[in-house]
């Protein structure tokens, strides 16, 4: 069966691992919403997946993430986001306060996920239970997003600008921070009115990450 879009897909393999976690007494909510998509700390985050809890969600949904420029070959990656998914249902299952504590570690030794309970990833036992669901639910209609190209996001700033002002007429000007380390503010080019003020000389030049 060939899905529509990513979004389906994903929904798609959360209903079939359900019966995964009935087994191991550990339910999944009936409201879980899953999307490809960066998480909260935005493309230069590290996580790979994100598991918003249903009292933040305005219509009670868990809200799954996993991020879309995921590194492994095609062939793997269905496996590997299925993976990524089974870690974020369990914190759905369990409830976000239980954190990676025992709860979580059950069900996920118990589905066959492996690794450090923080960076699980697909044990063989895993890898045989989810085989007949990913067959079942057809090819991932996705393609690894490469981050490093063109986009509409605002592009870096690479030198920022410092305001010098003039405290008696508040005529300003701007200018770089070295030219302020060097030879500092400039003067203001009315007469008498001296030096300018100039923003302060911290250390990161950086804007915020997304």
């Amino acid at each position: 069966m060939t899905q529509d879009n990513r979004e389906s897909w994903l929904n798609r393999v959360a209903a079939g691992m359900a019966p995964l976690f009935e087994v191991l007494d550990a339910p999944l909510p009936a409201r879980v919403r899953v999307a490809i998509g960066f998480t909260s700390a935005g493309r230069k985050g590290k996580a790979i997946g994100e598991c918003w809890d249903n009292r933040l969600s305005a219509d009670g949904h868990f809200e799954i993430f996993i991020r879309p420029d995921l590194a492994h070959a095609p062939d793997a990656m269905p496996a590997q986001i299925a993976a990524i998914l089974a870690h974020e249902l369990i914190h759905a299952a369990v409830g976000i306060p239980a954190g990676h504590g025992k709860a979580f570690k059950r069900i996920a030794l118990g589905l066959g996920l492996v690794g450090p309970m923080r960076a699980t990833t697909p044990g063989e036992a895993f890898l045989s239970a989810i085989a007949p669901i990913l067959d079942a639910v057809g090819p991932l209609p996705h393609a690894r997003l490469d981050t490093d190209g063109e986009s509409t996001a605002p592009k870096k700033q690479k030198t920022r600008m410092l305001k010098c002002e003039c405290a008696t007429c508040g005529y300003t000007v701007r200018t770089a921070r070295k030219w302020l380390e060097l030879a500092g503010a400039p003067l203001c080019p009315i007469e008498d009115h001296g030096r300018m003020e100039h923003e302060p000389l911290d250390d990161d030049d950086s804007e915020p990450e997304e």
